[in-house]
Protein backbone atom coordinates (compact mmCIF):
# COMPACT_ATOMS: atom_id res chain seq x y z
CA UNK A 1 0.00 0.00 0.00
CA UNK A 2 1.27 3.46 -0.87
CA UNK A 3 2.42 5.14 2.35
CA UNK A 4 1.58 8.52 0.81
CA UNK A 5 -2.00 8.08 -0.45
CA UNK A 6 -2.91 11.77 -0.95
CA UNK A 7 -2.37 13.04 -4.49
CA UNK A 8 -3.24 16.32 -6.23
CA UNK A 9 -6.98 15.70 -6.55
CA UNK A 10 -7.43 14.41 -2.99
CA UNK A 11 -5.40 17.25 -1.50
CA UNK A 12 -7.28 19.93 -3.46
CA UNK A 13 -10.54 18.32 -2.30
CA UNK A 14 -9.26 18.57 1.28
CA UNK A 15 -8.73 22.34 0.90
CA UNK A 16 -12.05 22.99 -0.85
CA UNK A 17 -13.94 20.67 1.48
CA UNK A 18 -12.48 22.26 4.61
CA UNK A 19 -13.21 25.79 3.40
CA UNK A 20 -16.77 25.14 2.19
CA UNK A 21 -18.56 24.02 5.32
CA UNK A 22 -21.34 25.72 7.23
CA UNK A 23 -20.36 29.34 6.64
CA UNK A 24 -21.51 29.68 3.05
CA UNK A 25 -25.06 28.58 3.88
CA UNK A 26 -25.45 30.88 6.92
CA UNK A 27 -23.42 33.87 5.71
CA UNK A 28 -26.00 35.59 3.46
CA UNK A 29 -28.21 36.39 6.47
CA UNK A 30 -25.28 38.05 8.24
CA UNK A 31 -24.38 40.02 5.10
CA UNK A 32 -27.98 41.14 4.39
CA UNK A 33 -27.74 44.48 6.28
CA UNK A 34 -25.00 45.59 3.88
CA UNK A 35 -26.78 44.67 0.64
CA UNK A 36 -24.75 44.84 -2.59
CA UNK A 37 -22.10 46.83 -0.73
CA UNK A 38 -21.06 43.53 0.86
CA UNK A 39 -19.04 42.90 -2.30
CA UNK A 40 -16.64 45.59 -1.05
CA UNK A 41 -15.94 43.43 1.99
CA UNK A 42 -15.33 40.32 -0.05
CA UNK A 43 -12.46 42.04 -1.86
CA UNK A 44 -10.05 42.32 1.12
CA UNK A 45 -11.07 38.87 2.39
CA UNK A 46 -10.38 37.10 -0.91
CA UNK A 47 -7.25 39.16 -1.56
CA UNK A 48 -5.91 38.58 1.96
CA UNK A 49 -6.64 34.85 1.83
CA UNK A 50 -4.95 34.60 -1.57
CA UNK A 51 -1.83 36.41 -0.31
CA UNK A 52 -1.65 34.09 2.69
CA UNK A 53 -2.21 31.06 0.45
CA UNK A 54 0.70 32.16 -1.76
CA UNK A 55 3.01 32.48 1.26
CA UNK A 56 1.98 29.02 2.46
CA UNK A 57 2.59 27.65 -1.05
CA UNK A 58 6.11 29.12 -1.09
CA UNK A 59 6.83 27.69 2.35
CA UNK A 60 5.59 24.25 1.28
CA UNK A 61 7.92 24.35 -1.72
CA UNK A 62 10.92 25.54 0.34
CA UNK A 63 10.54 23.45 3.51
CA UNK A 64 9.59 19.81 3.37
CA UNK A 65 7.90 19.29 6.72
CA UNK A 66 4.95 17.61 8.37
CA UNK A 67 2.59 19.81 10.32
CA UNK A 68 2.15 22.97 8.23
CA UNK A 69 2.47 26.17 10.24
CA UNK A 70 4.07 24.29 13.14
CA UNK A 71 6.91 23.07 10.93
CA UNK A 72 7.52 26.50 9.45
CA UNK A 73 7.52 28.18 12.88
CA UNK A 74 9.91 25.61 14.36
CA UNK A 75 12.29 25.86 11.42
CA UNK A 76 12.40 29.65 11.64
CA UNK A 77 12.18 30.34 15.38
CA UNK A 78 12.96 27.12 17.26
CA UNK A 79 11.10 24.70 19.51
CA UNK A 80 9.36 27.23 21.80
CA UNK A 81 7.54 29.17 19.07
CA UNK A 82 6.97 25.92 17.19
CA UNK A 83 5.20 24.41 20.18
CA UNK A 84 3.01 27.50 20.67
CA UNK A 85 1.92 27.38 17.03
CA UNK A 86 1.33 23.60 17.15
CA UNK A 87 -0.73 23.89 20.32
CA UNK A 88 -2.70 26.86 18.97
CA UNK A 89 -3.51 25.12 15.68
CA UNK A 90 -4.44 21.90 17.47
CA UNK A 91 -6.95 23.79 19.65
CA UNK A 92 -8.23 25.45 16.47
CA UNK A 93 -8.93 22.11 14.79
CA UNK A 94 -10.82 20.35 17.57
CA UNK A 95 -12.81 23.48 18.52
CA UNK A 96 -13.65 23.97 14.82
CA UNK A 97 -14.88 20.39 14.75
CA UNK A 98 -17.24 21.16 17.60
CA UNK A 99 -18.60 24.14 15.62
CA UNK A 100 -18.98 22.19 12.38
CA UNK A 101 -20.63 19.24 14.14
CA UNK A 102 -23.16 21.65 15.64
CA UNK A 103 -23.74 23.21 12.19
CA UNK A 104 -24.32 19.71 10.81
CA UNK A 105 -27.00 19.16 13.47
CA UNK A 106 -28.64 22.44 12.47
CA UNK A 107 -28.65 21.45 8.78
CA UNK A 108 -30.06 18.03 9.60
CA UNK A 109 -32.76 19.74 11.66
CA UNK A 110 -33.91 21.63 8.58
CA UNK A 111 -34.61 18.26 6.91
CA UNK A 112 -35.73 16.36 9.99
CA UNK A 113 -36.96 18.80 12.68
CA UNK A 114 -37.48 16.08 15.29
CA UNK A 115 -33.74 15.35 15.30
CA UNK A 116 -32.98 18.73 16.89
CA UNK A 117 -36.25 19.44 18.67
CA UNK A 118 -34.47 19.74 22.03
CA UNK A 119 -30.92 20.86 22.96
CA UNK A 120 -30.11 17.30 24.07
CA UNK A 121 -31.19 15.83 20.71
CA UNK A 122 -29.23 18.49 18.83
CA UNK A 123 -26.09 17.76 20.86
CA UNK A 124 -26.57 14.02 20.29
CA UNK A 125 -26.75 14.57 16.51
CA UNK A 126 -23.60 16.68 16.63
CA UNK A 127 -21.74 14.07 18.65
CA UNK A 128 -22.93 11.29 16.33
CA UNK A 129 -21.56 13.07 13.26
CA UNK A 130 -18.26 13.83 15.02
CA UNK A 131 -17.67 10.22 16.02
CA UNK A 132 -18.77 8.84 12.65
CA UNK A 133 -16.09 10.99 11.00
CA UNK A 134 -13.60 9.90 13.65
CA UNK A 135 -14.36 6.25 12.80
CA UNK A 136 -13.85 6.96 9.08
CA UNK A 137 -10.46 8.52 9.80
CA UNK A 138 -9.44 5.68 12.12
CA UNK A 139 -9.94 3.37 9.15
CA UNK A 140 -7.04 5.16 7.45
CA UNK A 141 -6.07 8.29 5.53
CA UNK A 142 -6.97 6.71 2.19
CA UNK A 143 -10.53 6.02 3.30
CA UNK A 144 -10.89 9.51 4.76
CA UNK A 145 -9.60 11.01 1.50
CA UNK A 146 -12.18 9.09 -0.53
CA UNK A 147 -15.00 10.37 1.67
CA UNK A 148 -13.59 13.89 1.38
CA UNK A 149 -13.43 13.76 -2.42
CA UNK A 150 -17.00 12.48 -2.68
CA UNK A 151 -18.49 15.03 -0.27
CA UNK A 152 -16.54 17.88 -1.90
CA UNK A 153 -17.99 17.05 -5.32
CA UNK A 154 -21.49 16.71 -3.83
CA UNK A 155 -21.36 20.23 -2.41
CA UNK A 156 -19.10 22.20 -4.77
CA UNK A 157 -20.96 21.31 -7.97
CA UNK A 158 -24.48 22.19 -6.63
CA UNK A 159 -23.13 25.36 -5.02
CA UNK A 160 -21.60 26.59 -8.29
CA UNK A 161 -24.72 25.61 -10.24
CA UNK A 162 -26.90 27.47 -7.72
CA UNK A 163 -24.76 30.60 -8.07
CA UNK A 164 -24.69 30.53 -11.87
CA UNK A 165 -28.37 29.64 -12.30
CA UNK A 166 -29.41 32.18 -9.69
CA UNK A 167 -27.80 35.02 -11.66
CA UNK A 168 -30.68 34.80 -14.13
CA UNK A 169 -33.27 35.17 -11.35
CA UNK A 170 -31.84 37.95 -9.22
CA UNK A 171 -33.95 41.06 -8.79
CA UNK A 172 -32.14 44.32 -9.43
CA UNK A 173 -34.37 45.96 -6.81
CA UNK A 174 -32.89 43.65 -4.14
CA UNK A 175 -29.55 45.40 -4.59
CA UNK A 176 -31.09 48.81 -3.91
CA UNK A 177 -30.21 50.73 -1.93
CA UNK A 178 -26.61 49.78 -2.59
CA UNK A 179 -25.64 50.28 1.05
CA UNK A 180 -28.73 49.88 3.27
CA UNK A 181 -26.61 49.92 6.44
CA UNK A 182 -25.87 53.63 6.04
CA UNK A 183 -22.30 53.07 7.26
CA UNK A 184 -19.35 54.65 5.42
CA UNK A 185 -18.13 52.28 2.72
CA UNK A 186 -14.74 51.68 4.43
CA UNK A 187 -16.67 50.64 7.55
CA UNK A 188 -18.83 48.29 5.48
CA UNK A 189 -15.71 46.69 3.96
CA UNK A 190 -14.21 46.16 7.42
CA UNK A 191 -17.39 44.69 8.93
CA UNK A 192 -18.05 42.35 6.01
CA UNK A 193 -14.43 41.21 5.86
CA UNK A 194 -14.65 40.20 9.52
CA UNK A 195 -17.83 38.20 8.84
CA UNK A 196 -16.43 36.44 5.77
CA UNK A 197 -13.19 35.45 7.50
CA UNK A 198 -14.74 32.25 8.91
CA UNK A 199 -15.64 31.14 5.37
CA UNK A 200 -11.98 31.44 4.29
CA UNK A 201 -10.40 29.46 7.12
CA UNK A 202 -8.93 26.16 5.97
CA UNK A 203 -6.93 27.22 2.88
CA UNK A 204 -3.79 26.03 4.72
CA UNK A 205 -5.19 22.48 5.06
CA UNK A 206 -2.94 21.04 2.33
CA UNK A 207 0.24 22.04 4.21
CA UNK A 208 -0.60 20.04 7.36
CA UNK A 209 -0.62 16.32 6.35
CA UNK A 210 2.44 16.47 4.06
CA UNK A 211 3.78 13.26 5.59
CA UNK A 212 1.09 11.34 3.68
CA UNK A 213 1.20 13.41 0.45
CA UNK A 214 2.79 12.29 -2.80
CA UNK A 215 5.40 14.73 -4.15
CA UNK A 216 4.54 17.43 -1.56
CA UNK A 217 6.88 20.11 -2.99
CA UNK A 218 4.73 20.21 -6.13
CA UNK A 219 1.36 18.97 -4.91
CA UNK A 220 0.90 21.09 -1.78
CA UNK A 221 1.45 24.56 -3.35
CA UNK A 222 -0.92 23.80 -6.22
CA UNK A 223 -3.63 22.40 -3.94
CA UNK A 224 -3.35 25.41 -1.61
CA UNK A 225 -3.80 28.09 -4.27
CA UNK A 226 -6.24 26.22 -6.55
CA UNK A 227 -8.39 25.06 -3.63
CA UNK A 228 -8.52 28.54 -2.09
CA UNK A 229 -9.58 30.16 -5.39
CA UNK A 230 -12.25 27.53 -6.12
CA UNK A 231 -13.79 27.67 -2.66
CA UNK A 232 -13.48 31.44 -2.25
CA UNK A 233 -15.02 32.39 -5.59
CA UNK A 234 -17.84 29.81 -5.28
CA UNK A 235 -18.70 31.11 -1.80
CA UNK A 236 -18.69 34.76 -2.87
CA UNK A 237 -20.88 34.01 -5.93
CA UNK A 238 -23.45 32.02 -3.96
CA UNK A 239 -23.73 34.54 -1.12
CA UNK A 240 -24.09 37.51 -3.50
CA UNK A 241 -26.79 35.73 -5.53
CA UNK A 242 -28.84 34.95 -2.41
CA UNK A 243 -28.88 38.66 -1.52
CA UNK A 244 -30.41 39.31 -4.94
CA UNK A 245 -33.10 36.64 -4.57
CA UNK A 246 -34.69 37.54 -1.23
CA UNK A 247 -35.93 40.80 0.31
CA UNK A 248 -33.46 42.17 2.83
CA UNK A 249 -35.74 42.00 5.87
CA UNK A 250 -36.66 38.37 5.17
CA UNK A 251 -33.04 37.49 4.53
CA UNK A 252 -31.94 38.82 7.92
CA UNK A 253 -34.57 36.74 9.73
CA UNK A 254 -33.83 33.48 7.93
CA UNK A 255 -31.90 30.68 9.65
CA UNK A 256 -31.31 28.98 6.27
CA UNK A 257 -31.27 31.80 3.69
CA UNK A 258 -29.87 29.80 0.78
CA UNK A 259 -32.45 27.05 1.27
CA UNK A 260 -35.27 29.62 1.44
CA UNK A 261 -33.97 31.33 -1.72
CA UNK A 262 -33.87 28.05 -3.65
CA UNK A 263 -37.38 27.09 -2.51
CA UNK A 264 -38.77 30.54 -3.36
CA UNK A 265 -37.16 30.58 -6.81
CA UNK A 266 -37.50 26.99 -8.05
CA UNK A 267 -40.03 25.36 -5.70
CA UNK A 268 -40.03 23.33 -2.45
CA UNK A 269 -38.12 20.42 -4.00
CA UNK A 270 -35.19 22.74 -4.74
CA UNK A 271 -35.21 23.91 -1.12
CA UNK A 272 -35.10 20.33 0.15
CA UNK A 273 -32.29 19.51 -2.29
CA UNK A 274 -30.22 22.47 -1.12
CA UNK A 275 -30.85 21.56 2.52
CA UNK A 276 -29.40 18.14 1.70
CA UNK A 277 -26.38 19.82 0.09
CA UNK A 278 -25.89 21.93 3.23
CA UNK A 279 -25.99 18.80 5.39
CA UNK A 280 -23.47 17.02 3.14
CA UNK A 281 -21.32 20.15 3.11
CA UNK A 282 -21.08 20.26 6.90
CA UNK A 283 -20.37 16.53 7.09
CA UNK A 284 -17.63 16.81 4.46
CA UNK A 285 -15.99 19.75 6.23
CA UNK A 286 -16.16 17.86 9.52
CA UNK A 287 -14.48 14.82 7.94
CA UNK A 288 -11.66 16.99 6.55
CA UNK A 289 -11.01 18.80 9.83
CA UNK A 290 -11.08 15.50 11.76
CA UNK A 291 -8.38 14.26 9.38
CA UNK A 292 -6.26 17.32 10.27
CA UNK A 293 -6.83 17.29 14.03
CA UNK A 294 -4.21 14.60 14.69
CA UNK A 295 -1.62 15.65 12.09
CA UNK A 296 -0.07 18.67 13.82
CA UNK A 297 0.23 16.87 17.20
CA UNK A 298 1.75 13.93 15.30
CA UNK A 299 4.48 16.13 13.82
CA UNK A 300 5.15 17.87 17.15
CA UNK A 301 5.32 14.53 18.99
CA UNK A 302 7.79 13.16 16.46
CA UNK A 303 9.99 16.16 17.28
CA UNK A 304 9.63 15.57 21.02
CA UNK A 305 7.46 18.63 21.75
CA UNK A 306 4.16 16.81 22.33
CA UNK A 307 3.73 13.66 24.46
CA UNK A 308 5.00 10.57 22.65
CA UNK A 309 1.54 8.99 22.41
CA UNK A 310 0.53 11.57 19.81
CA UNK A 311 3.34 10.32 17.56
CA UNK A 312 2.44 6.64 17.55
CA UNK A 313 0.81 5.13 14.46
CA UNK A 314 -1.43 2.07 14.50
CA UNK A 315 -1.37 -0.77 11.99
CA UNK A 316 -3.23 1.39 9.42
CA UNK A 317 -0.69 4.20 9.73
CA UNK A 318 -3.22 6.32 11.67
CA UNK A 319 -2.32 8.49 14.71
CA UNK A 320 -5.17 6.94 16.68
CA UNK A 321 -4.42 8.55 20.05
CA UNK A 322 -4.37 12.02 18.51
CA UNK A 323 -7.65 11.41 16.69
CA UNK A 324 -9.43 10.02 19.73
CA UNK A 325 -8.16 12.58 22.24
CA UNK A 326 -9.05 15.47 19.90
CA UNK A 327 -12.57 14.13 19.36
CA UNK A 328 -12.97 13.66 23.11
CA UNK A 329 -12.09 17.35 23.65
CA UNK A 330 -14.50 18.45 20.90
CA UNK A 331 -17.18 16.25 22.46
CA UNK A 332 -16.54 17.81 25.86
CA UNK A 333 -16.96 21.28 24.34
CA UNK A 334 -20.30 20.25 22.83
CA UNK A 335 -21.50 18.47 25.97
CA UNK A 336 -20.49 21.27 28.34
CA UNK A 337 -22.51 23.78 26.33
CA UNK A 338 -25.38 21.64 25.02
CA UNK A 339 -27.97 23.67 26.94
CA UNK A 340 -27.21 26.68 24.71
CA UNK A 341 -29.14 27.16 21.49
CA UNK A 342 -27.48 25.76 18.36
CA UNK A 343 -26.59 29.29 17.29
CA UNK A 344 -25.11 30.07 20.69
CA UNK A 345 -23.02 26.90 20.74
CA UNK A 346 -21.91 27.46 17.14
CA UNK A 347 -20.85 31.03 17.91
CA UNK A 348 -18.95 30.00 21.05
CA UNK A 349 -17.04 27.30 19.15
CA UNK A 350 -16.21 29.69 16.28
CA UNK A 351 -14.81 32.13 18.84
CA UNK A 352 -12.32 29.53 20.05
CA UNK A 353 -11.40 28.33 16.56
CA UNK A 354 -10.93 31.72 14.90
CA UNK A 355 -8.84 33.11 17.75
CA UNK A 356 -6.44 30.19 17.68
CA UNK A 357 -6.00 29.89 13.91
CA UNK A 358 -4.95 33.50 13.25
CA UNK A 359 -1.80 33.23 15.39
CA UNK A 360 -0.34 30.47 13.17
CA UNK A 361 -1.13 32.62 10.11
CA UNK A 362 0.87 35.56 11.49
CA UNK A 363 3.80 33.40 12.59
CA UNK A 364 3.89 31.57 9.23
CA UNK A 365 4.35 34.82 7.31
CA UNK A 366 7.09 35.93 9.72
CA UNK A 367 8.72 32.51 9.31
CA UNK A 368 8.79 32.88 5.53
CA UNK A 369 10.38 36.31 5.93
CA UNK A 370 13.14 34.84 8.09
CA UNK A 371 13.69 31.77 5.91
CA UNK A 372 13.71 33.68 2.59
CA UNK A 373 15.39 37.03 3.38
CA UNK A 374 16.70 37.41 -0.18
CA UNK A 375 13.42 36.73 -1.96
CA UNK A 376 12.36 38.73 -5.00
CA UNK A 377 10.84 42.14 -4.32
CA UNK A 378 7.38 41.17 -5.56
CA UNK A 379 7.33 38.23 -3.15
CA UNK A 380 8.29 40.49 -0.27
CA UNK A 381 5.40 42.79 -1.21
CA UNK A 382 3.03 39.81 -1.21
CA UNK A 383 4.34 38.79 2.23
CA UNK A 384 3.84 42.34 3.57
CA UNK A 385 0.24 42.29 2.33
CA UNK A 386 -0.34 38.83 3.85
CA UNK A 387 1.12 39.90 7.19
CA UNK A 388 -0.93 43.11 7.21
CA UNK A 389 -4.12 41.19 6.50
CA UNK A 390 -3.40 38.54 9.15
CA UNK A 391 -2.67 41.18 11.82
CA UNK A 392 -5.73 43.21 10.83
CA UNK A 393 -7.92 40.11 11.04
CA UNK A 394 -6.38 39.12 14.38
CA UNK A 395 -7.13 42.52 15.90
CA UNK A 396 -10.55 42.55 14.25
CA UNK A 397 -11.68 39.41 16.07
CA UNK A 398 -12.10 41.52 19.22
CA UNK A 399 -10.74 41.56 22.74
CA UNK A 400 -12.78 38.55 23.87
CA UNK A 401 -11.31 36.36 21.13
CA UNK A 402 -7.78 37.54 21.90
CA UNK A 403 -8.25 36.77 25.60
CA UNK A 404 -9.51 33.28 24.80
CA UNK A 405 -6.47 32.74 22.56
CA UNK A 406 -4.11 33.87 25.33
CA UNK A 407 -5.75 31.56 27.88
CA UNK A 408 -5.69 28.56 25.56
CA UNK A 409 -2.05 29.09 24.56
CA UNK A 410 -1.05 29.53 28.21
CA UNK A 411 -2.81 26.24 29.01
CA UNK A 412 -0.30 24.43 26.80
CA UNK A 413 2.85 25.85 28.40
CA UNK A 414 2.96 23.24 31.24
CA UNK A 415 3.05 20.54 28.53
CA UNK A 416 6.06 22.23 26.90
CA UNK A 417 7.86 22.52 30.25
CA UNK A 418 7.16 18.86 31.03
CA UNK A 419 8.48 17.72 27.64
CA UNK A 420 11.64 19.80 28.09
CA UNK A 421 12.15 18.36 31.56
CA UNK A 422 11.86 14.83 30.18
CA UNK A 423 14.33 15.65 27.41
CA UNK A 424 16.88 16.96 29.97
CA UNK A 425 16.37 13.88 32.15
CA UNK A 426 17.24 11.64 29.19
Amino acid sequence: MNSRPLGQLALTALVVGNMIGSGVFLLPAALAPYGAASLLGWAPTLAGALLLALVYAWLARTIRNHGGAYGYARCAFGDGIGFVVAWSYWVCTWSANAAIAVAFAGSLGALWPAATATPLRAATCALGALWLCTAVNLAGVREAARVQLLTTLLKLVPLVLFGLAGLAWVHAAAYRPFNPSGLPLPGVASSVAALTLWAMLGFEAATVPTGVVRDPERTVPRATVIGMLLAGLATMLACTVVIGLLPGDELQRSAAPMVVAAARTWGPAAGVALAMVATISCFGALNGWVLLQAQTPLAAAQDGLFPARFGRLDGRGTPAFGLLSSSVLASALIAANYSRTLVGLFTFSILLSTATTLLPYVVSVLAWWRIEPGAARWRRLVAIGALGYALWALVGTGIESLLWAAVLVAAGLPVLLWQRRKAIAR
